[in-house]
């Protein structure tokens, strides 16, 4: 998610000469965009080594985020007025993927449900908890930038709580329950020995070679004393907010629906993470029959281990021991050595890998109790810093091993680490590459990836086959509970119990899960619907080519791009068709 501010006028409305070439004026606005990215988002300007940025956060307040608004409004109307005819295949790819991201942002900024500022997965003050573990610092001027933003982080704060309390006030709030706990995810940064915070981490490291030993000090006192007088005050006022009048305002209803044009705006939501047309009747249509085929599949699994029915089977791996990990430690080792499992079999199923690297870690304590299984967190080849595949220690006793071959796909390789990174060095304009994530491509893949493990041998026990049908029944599911709360009027308990009935997931996982698409509308329904996608055109792709498919070739085509809109990856997958079929 980028938050974008303002650059001058003058540079986002002028206009190439008249005489330029469709591709030329295109270019023009692409630069101009980029330009305009990298000054309103000071930390992508960072990510991607431009120092204007450094040491500035975002503008967090409505009115940057309605300047943001008309001047991307303006900037799709300097790609109305060009001419599709004039422009290469891939300039017209160029112009319909920025086109479509800045549509999704301005229609976005349109609703009041703009100043939902926060979920159970994530909010600015988890975000900001997590820059100390992300940020690369080398020099002088890298750590200099770290502390600035480190005093500015109260400025930022105060904007935040000011959008939130104005959403309060207007019926935008998200509803009580599954903020439960929440408070902990603030409090835990309100330390008394700055040693003890986060923000401390940067100087616990070792002293880089290249800062004098003075400078060293005088940096890490400052530190401390940002720590004490703005850090913590700042997560403070937050946990005041948050306690004396947000939470005495939460809403008791769970669809976003209850909300002030709440129906447009999912329905705007759907179709702007799914990128189709799709309404949520038709999406919760897709999700019945989804949930149909994957159960026929798991009660095959059930049947063929020898268990009179699926709940049988599930029950039983829900309550064995043998199944849970001991210790986080463990659970770690695990996740890496399914890593490197997978690694044996990425260079035969995808031709183009990506150098970056990742690792395996824990999520930070102060998250890990209110969000999901694991996540992936993106590396930055710009900034030399590797991927990171988050893994959840906390309720070792809900983690199940059987689920680590699928998660694993999904989150790392060949999945999320592998095509993010992939993304970042494919030779694309540099929007495409750091600022496009479309989520039904992203998510897509991901979900299309843990059906690779099939190929690869992975699924080698009832358990992990199991647990594989079990998490695409997951998404499967999602589709049906996510319209069921916004649209259909379901209660948190209904979502939980289906879920609970339908997959193999451990209660907590499913409570987690849940609270997450009560919380983040529409979100959810971009996994199903990217991976059909994709499984459809690799169907339609072996069926044209015979002889000719190569499944190499195929991940590389619908990798090349980046993420696109899902009509965008259609249409490049035919051409792909045709050209290797002729």
């Amino acid at each position: 998610m980028h938050r974008l501010t303002i650059l001058a006028a003058t540079a986002v409305i002028a206009a190439a000469p008249a005489a330029a070439t469709p591709s030329a004026v295109l270019a023009a606005v692409i630069a101009d965009h980029w330009q305009w990215a990298l000054t309103n988002d000071p930390m992508l300007a960072t990510e991607v080594g431009d120092h204007r940025g450094d040491g500035k956060l975002p503008d967090a307040s409505l009115a940057a985020a309605d300047r943001a608004a008309a001047t991307e409004a303006g900037f799709i109307a300097r790609l109305d007025r060009i001419d599709p005819a004039g422009l290469s295949a891939a300039d017209r790819v160029n112009k319909g993927v920025l086109r479509r991201m800045l549509a999704d942002n301005v229609a976005g900024n349109a609703f009041g449900q703009r100043a939902i500022t926060f979920t159970t997965y994530s909010g600015w003050h988890t975000g900001f908890a997590s820059y100390p573990d992300q940020a690369t610092l080398r020099t002088k001027a890298d750590y200099d930038g770290y502390l600035n933003r480190l005093a500015a982080y109260p400025a930022y704060n105060r904007q935040q709580i000011e959008v939130t309390r104005t959403g309060v006030a207007a019926g935008y709030a998200q509803p009580c329950v599954p903020l439960k706990g929440f408070e902990t995810s603030i409090a835990a940064h309100i330390v008394t020995d700055p040693a003890k915070s986060v923000f401390m981490a940067p100087f616990a490291a070792p002293r880089p070679a290249a800062i004098p030993p003075a400078d060293w000090n005088a940096m890490s006192t400052r530190a401390r004393a940002l720590i004490t007088a703005a850090i913590v005050p700042a997560y403070r006022d937050l946990l005041t907010f948050y306690t004396t009048e947000y939470a005495p305002k939460c809403r008791t209803t769970f669809g976003i629906g209850a909300t002030p044009g709440g129906a447009a705006y999912y329905a705007n939501r759907a179709q702007a993470m799914t990128t189709t047309a799709m309404t949520p009747a038709q999406i919760h249509a897709l999700g019945l029959s989804e949930v149909a085929r994957i159960g026929a599949a798991m009660d095959k699994v059930a049947a063929d281990a020898g268990y009179p029915n699926r709940a049988a089977f599930v029950a039983h791996m829900r309550t064995d021991p043998q199944f849970y990990a001991k210790t986080p430690q463990e659970l770690l080792e695990k996740s890496a050595y399914t890593n490197k499992l997978i690694d044996d079999w990425l260079p035969r199923i995808i031709g183009t890998l990506p150098r970056l690297p990742f690792t395996v870690k824990p999520i930070p304590a102060d998250q890990a109790e209110g969000t999901t299984t694991a996540y992936s967190e993106q590396g930055s080849v710009a900034q030399g810093r590797a991927g990171a595949y988050r893994v959840n220690t906390t309720h070792l006793d809900e983690r199940p091993l059987y689920e680590l071959p699928a998660l694993t796909l999904h989150e790392a390789a060949p999945g999320h680490q592998t095509q993010l990174s992939l993304q970042q060095e494919l030779t694309l304009p540099d929007f495409r590459k750091h600022m496009v994530s479309f989520t039904a491509f992203v998510e897509g893949w991901a979900l299309y990836s843990e059906s690779l493990g099939e190929e690869m041998g992975i699924y080698d026990t009832p358990e992990k086959k199991m647990g594989r049908y079990s998490y695409e029944m997951w998404r499967a599911c999602r589709l049906i509970v996510d319209t069921g709360i916004h649209v259909e009027g379901w209660s948190r308990d209904r979502a939980i119990d289906y879920m609970l009935t339908n997959t193999a997931l451990t209660r907590h996982n499913v409570e987690a899960e849940v609270n997450r698409y009560i919380t983040w509308p529409g979100q959810a329904l971009a996994y199903k619907v990217g991976e059909l996608t994709i499984t459809r055109l690799r169907a339609k792709a072996e069926a044209v080519l015979g002889p000719k498919w190569d499944e190499r070739a195929f991940h590389d085509a619908v990798l090349e791009n980046g993420p696109v809109p899902m009509d965008v990856l259609e249409a490049h997958i035919d051409d792909w068709i045709a050209a290797r079929k002729g």
